[in-house]
């Protein structure tokens, strides 16, 4: 038995795809900034010799490395509901994704940060560096570059994961897909169309991010060192 292929009436909806892959960016892009500074925070936390900060920063990545996305986005939704919250999708998707993005870079800065040897944070501290300028200046750059290719993988997953904020009504790339494929009854494909697409994006922010990495870390881009 044959299969016929109509990408016809797909394609015809491209504006909503496209607006829907505008969407996928900007809730990956604003989520990557907030969610790195949140795991810089943690990271940083963790480290330090404040015992509840330790506890708390722990039992955060711990939780949040050990639940289900899904799981973590409608608490977030029917939480802040409850709250008495109503916030839009696109904002209870940013806070979601932000509170899961956190947590996995805070553990791929705190690698990075181990990395670096005892002696250089010794070697601040003896110029008469504060901490903030010893993490600042000797720490955080050289920790930063090592771990730059994990923070890239996972900075992606997360552009991948905000498929699951169609759940919550958010517009984005595969809320599309499914109006799509629910009126033109061609799921095969529509997910075939939105397939590639998210490909496409995955590359696009492989390489966005591999130029921002060739400007932060000139000896990356000396030594030809790939992402």
């Amino acid at each position: 038995m044959g299969i016929t292929l109509d990408f016809g009436a797909i394609l015809a909806r491209w504006p909503m795809l496209l607006d829907g892959a505008v969407l996928t960016l900007e809730l990956a892009a604003v989520a990557t900034l907030l969610g790195f500074a949140m795991g810089v925070f943690t990271a940083v936390g963790r480290r330090g010799s404040v015992r509840w900060l330790v506890a708390a920063c722990g039992g955060y990545v711990e939780v949040v490395r050990n639940t289900p996305f899904l799981v973590q986005i409608f608490l977030v939704y029917f939480g802040l509901s409850s709250l008495g919250l109503s916030l839009p999708a696109f904002t209870v998707a940013i806070a979601a994704l932000c509170i899961n993005a956190g947590a996995y870079s805070a553990e791929i800065i705190r690698a990075g940060l181990d990395s670096v040897a005892r002696g250089q944070l010794e070697a601040g501290e003896t110029l008469g560096l504060s901490r903030l300028q010893v993490y600042r200046y000797v720490i955080f750059p050289p920790a930063v570059e090592r771990v730059w290719p994990a923070l890239t993988s996972q900075f992606v997953l997360l552009m991948l994961a905000s498929s699951v904020c169609s759940q919550i009504s958010a517009e984005e790339l595969t809320a599309a897909a499914n109006f799509i494929q629910s009126d033109t009854y061609r799921a095969f494909e529509t997910y075939i169309v939105v397939a590639v697409m998210y490909v496409v994006l995955s590359l696009v922010l492989r390489g966005a991010f591999w130029a921002l990495g060739q400007a932060l870390f000139p000896r990356r881009r000396q030594l030809g060192t790939a992402i």
